[in-house]
């Protein structure tokens, strides 16, 4: 059991669970704000079918990479991966993706019953698409003949999973409509998600170029990897903020709304601290500090619309 769990990957859940939290509370502010109700159930049944994605996600990653070779000539740097240290082998890893995909599609169902049957029932068909799609995402990163990370597509396929659809996603299975404005923080919580993965393309950027692995970090390179990083961890609160400020906090002066602001001090250092890197295989370090900013960046964003508005 303790090898099924390291290959689960914890440390990357709060960072699945960074959109779900967004998306919902932000809904759960406009909700009140509009008389409309905030459901419970459909939070918990999310933050489920997250954790059940990201940990398929790592299942299937540590199957793609293993099969592949990929982490075996990874294996004595950050983290051991289970295929390729042989303590899982491939057939079980393989099984246990399958039981997870069926088990990520249960869940999506029971999600998408209890936020839209039987009164919008289009809205229903069109989330089970995308329930499809993001399982085939998570899958498909690693696995298969023509997998999108080996591609140097991750990034962006990130970016639409773990940013937008997970943010606007949530945010539209408690509001039933869409508007534009959470695309800022959808795109905050994408781009902070493109940091952690393009620090771990980084960290592994030479055994990927043994392997064929071609990430976006390989194919530019380490220097403008670097600078990619940094823009990456920029950006996202410039955009919470330009999202907290066109919904008139500023104009009200209620600036405790502003209380995820305060992150910009621990990112600053972690960006100086990323940047002082000589060596790829020092940046694993970062990785979980990365996800638990956006972590954070999703929670203070939370309380400051529901707690102090």
């Amino acid at each position: 059991m303790t090898d099924w769990i390291k290959a689960a990957r914890l440390r990357t859940l709060p960072l699945s669970l960074s959109g779900i939290i967004m998306g919902a509370f932000i809904a759960k502010w406009r909700l009140y704000r509009e008389g409309g109700i905030w459901d419970w159930k459909i939070f918990a049944l999310a933050l489920l079918v997250t954790l059940l994605y990201q940990i398929l996600s790592n299942y299937a990653n540590d199957y793609g990479d293993g099969v592949k070779g990929t982490d075996a000539k990874r294996i004595n740097e950050a983290e051991a991966r289970a295929v390729a240290s042989g303590k899982i082998t491939a057939k079980q890893m393989k099984n246990a993706v399958i039981l997870f995909s069926a088990l990520s599609f249960i869940a999506t169902i029971a999600l998408l019953y209890v936020a839209f049957i039987p009164e919008y029932m289009n809205e229903f068909y069109i989330f089970i698409g995308l329930g499809v799609a993001s399982i085939l995402a998570a899958i498909g990163y690693t696995v298969g003949k023509k997998p999108y990370g080996y591609m140097g597509l991750g990034d962006v396929f990130v970016f639409i999973f773990f940013g937008l659809v997970s943010v606007c996603g949530s945010y539209f299975l408690f509001t039933k409509t869409f508007s534009w404005d959470i695309l800022l923080p959808g795109t905050a919580v994408g781009m902070m998600s493109m940091a952690v993965l393009n620090l771990n393309n980084m960290r592994d950027i030479e055994s990927d170029k043994l392997s064929g692995k071609n990430s976006f970090a390989l194919r530019i390179g380490f220097k403008n990897a670097m600078i990619y990083e940094m823009i990456l961890l920029q950006l996202p609160l410039i955009l919470i903020f330009a999202f907290l400020g066109i919904n008139g906090f500023l104009q009200e002066q209620n600036y405790y709304v502003f209380i995820v602001m305060i992150l910009m001090f621990p990112l600053m250092k972690l960006r100086r601290n990323i940047m002082s890197v000589k060596e790829p295989k020092e940046l694993d370090q970062y990785l979980k500090q990365v996800g638990i900013m956006t972590f954070v960046m999703a929670i203070l964003t939370a309380a400051g619309l529901n707690l102090f508005n």
